[in-house]
């Protein structure tokens, strides 16, 4: 019981974690078909922004109150910034290319972000728990679990349901659907489709920025984290099917429940429950659980 207890909360914890790490990923290839290999390097940036600005205002001995709303705003800040320095400085210059060139390109940009946090705040590790540990501790069944994953259970929930409604709901979201299903004819209605594909790299950006700060209280933020999350997001988004926003969900839930699986009952299989669970998936479905049909090439 208590077994089946941990592996439920932990599963759903570490898919909420994945979900917030990867659906940019997924919205940006859904939109603009790029594989962004960058998105590690704003989840880096995230981390690492948020850890930073979290140790400088506790210095200043004010309340740990403001903190919570200092992690959001971080990630604002650095998808504002540096996804609109990205695609308006070089990706711009690149739709319409071929989809194996644009990941060539932004793994060229991932390398040189990875660079940049170094660059900007060295190669010592980053410490800002104060947002997880002030929030406490609450007992299920005996097992203390941190209220701080409760609360990125709830964010991952409300960042879900605010894209839907954004997508599905709304004026704009209905025009970024005519966009994804044709570019060329939303140009001929007169749809701005290059001010669409700029909203949709700097909301995906700062969305992974998100999922960095996030995640900067309950780790230590250190060099390569960016590379490590790329490639659980990757997992999820093909489980899903890249692009799809619903799928981005079920990948994560996979995934998450595989890891939990593992680490309670054999924790030396962890990361090799989740691609064994995506090369299982992709036996079956080889575009992803919700993609979209594929047209045949000759």
């Amino acid at each position: 019981m208590l077994t089946a207890v941990a592996i439920l909360i932990d599963g759903l914890g570490f898919a909420a974690w994945l979900f917030l790490s990867s659906v940019g990923l997924t919205l940006i290839y859904g939109v603009m078909r790029i594989l962004n290999i960058a998105h590690g390097g704003f989840y880096a940036l995230g981390a690492y922004s948020s850890a930073w600005a979290i140790g400088l205002y506790m210095q200043t001995g004010s309340s740990v109150a403001f903190t919570y709303l200092l992690i959001p705003l971080m990630a604002i800040v650095v998808g504002l910034v540096a996804g609109l320095i990205i695609e308006r400085g070089i990706l711009r210059f690149m739709y319409g290319r071929d989809e194996v060139l644009m990941v060539l390109v932004t793994y060229a940009i991932f390398l040189i972000l990875e660079d940049a946090t170094k660059l900007i705040w060295g190669t010592e590790s980053l410490v800002a728990y104060q947002p997880a540990y002030y929030l406490g501790n609450i007992e299920i069944f005996g097992i203390p679990y941190t209220v701080y994953k409760f609360a990125l259970i709830g964010l991952a929930v409300l960042c879900g349901a605010v894209l839907w409604w954004g997508l599905n709901r709304t004026t704009t979201g209905k025009l970024l659907l005519v966009v994804i299903e044709d570019r060329e004819v939303s140009s001929a209605l007169g749809i701005n489709v290059t001010l669409f594909f700029s909203a949709t790299f700097v909301i995906g950006t700062t969305l992974g920025a998100l999922g960095g700060a996030v995640t900067a209280p309950q780790i230590s933020v250190v060099p390569g984290i960016g590379a490590e999350v790329i490639v659980m997001a990757f997992a999820v988004i093909v489980i899903g099917g890249m692009g799809s926003i619903g799928g981005a969900i079920i990948g994560a839930i996979f995934v998450g429940f595989a890891r939990a699986v593992s680490v309670h009952l054999y924790p030396p299989a962890e990361l090799f429950s989740i691609y064994l669970v995506m090369a299982a998936v992709l036996a079956i479905k080889p575009y992803g659980l919700f993609s979209l049909a594929q047209g045949r090439k000759i």
